[in-house]
């Protein structure tokens, strides 16, 4: 059996660019932004680093590691592009987090990127636009429209009236909203009300304006190196405890009892990371998560895929508060994708960022009492087909 990672690498230095519609900024601008911050924060120099991995997902498929390395003039070092869907950011730290705790390098920098604004790119276009298999089997589909049949998919599944099944997952978005508030590095940060969100015009019916996300331009990134060096350059690293990502294998749309509640890729990606991480009781043990909150339901499918509420349930603790800033177990304290809007390639190290933040005391406004583990969450693709990348990071 692989032993895992756990402890053996940790997080020195993070940087992360205010999100938002960046006009004024080209992604080489971003890229720049957030390494900065991120070497200052970890008390290097360029010349320190031995290996990169970057990630940006549309429209730069295809790229090679020539973007990084010349924007930032690395010193003549291996640079990797990695793309996979949105788990773009954590894949990209992955690839660092296994460079370093296999010994080939001694300090490795991750970051993601993605200047959406200046496409025009939006969920609504029909994906069989973005070409490719695309094109042959989902020819119709739009992003709003296959998570919809999510949301309508769970209120079958557990009998919940379509009103009340809307202002459960209206709760989460009013949640995030209340939290990004707090975050000057949000894009929106404005709070709405439960009245707003549930009578907002319908993207895709349950799906309203306030239960999607946005887009948005932005960049994070890392630096790692090994858990017995971390101290040696600040007291205060973040250790990697575990990180899994799964792909779907085509199981849930090859046969019929495909639920449409639930997301399979993410429930065993979830049981692979506790594993790795020792964590025996999710709902108990993680301190606060940040969830892929592309849609409101998806965040509440995903309280149920990682075992935070039992099946079906997850609407009680919605209402309790229990994700809630001051519940039990915060999810997006920073404001989540909900008000950072989705810089595909970025997200992922944006959510490690805020749990990087949060373990080491320095989220001001949004603090989180003692934390011990943080969990982060990527899904990219729609619930029957998808990537799905969890993180956890701790003390």
């Amino acid at each position: 059996m692989p032993e895992g990672i756990k402890d053996k690498v940790a997080i020195i230095g993070m940087g992360c660019t205010r999100f938002g519609e960046r006009w004024e900024s080209s992604g080489g601008d971003l890229m720049v932004e957030a390494f900065t911050e991120c070497i200052e924060d970890a008390g290097i120099e360029k010349k320190d680093i031995d290996t990169a991995y970057w990630g940006a997902c549309f429209p730069m498929q295809g790229l090679s590691g020539l973007p990084l390395a010349q924007l930032l003039k690395l010193p003549f070092i291996g640079v990797t592009h990695v793309e996979n869907y949105c788990a773009t950011g954590t894949e990209a730290l992955r690839a660092a987090t296994y460079a370093v705790a296999s010994g080939a390098a001694d300090i490795a920098l991750a970051l993601g990127v993605e200047k959406l604004k200046d496409t025009g790119y939006g969920g609504l276009p029909a994906m069989g636009g973005m070409g490719g298999a695309e094109a042959l089997l989902m020819p119709n589909s739009t992003a709003p429209g296959l998570f919809a049949m999510m949301a309508t998919g769970y209120f079958s599944k557990y009998n919940i009236p379509p009103d009340q099944g809307k202002r459960v997952i209206g709760r989460v978005s009013w949640k995030s909203h209340q939290n990004g508030v707090k975050n000057p590095k949000a894009h929106l940060r404005r709070e709405v009300t439960m009245e707003q969100i549930v009578n907002a015009p319908i993207v895709a019916w349950p799906l309203g304006l306030f239960d999607c996300c946005g887009v948005s331009d932005g960049s994070a990134a890392a630096i790692v190196v090994r858990a017995e060096e971390a101290k040696k350059f600040r007291p205060d690293p973040v250790y990697i405890k575990a990180l899994q990502i799964a792909i779907s294998s085509g199981e849930e749309q090859i046969y019929t009892d495909y639920d449409y509640a639930h997301v399979e890729t993410g429930y065993r990606a979830g049981i692979r990371v506790y594993k790795e991480a020792g964590v025996k009781n999710p709902r108990k043990e993680i301190s606060m998560a940040e969830l892929h909150d592309c849609f409101s339901i998806t965040e509440t499918v995903t309280y149920e895929d990682l075992q935070f509420s039992p099946r079906g349930r997850a609407g009680e603790d919605i209402e309790a508060g229990f994700f809630d800033l001051e519940g039990d177990l915060p999810v997006q304290p920073d404001g989540g994708l909900k008000c950072f809007g989705h810089p595909i390639g970025a997200s992922g190290l944006r959510m490690v960022y805020e749990m990087y933040k949060q373990l080491q005391g320095k989220a001001g406004p949004r603090q989180i009492k003692d934390p011990k583990l943080g969990l982060t969450h990527n899904m990219g693709g729609f619930p029957p087909g998808n990537v799905i990348a969890v993180c956890i990071v701790g003390q």
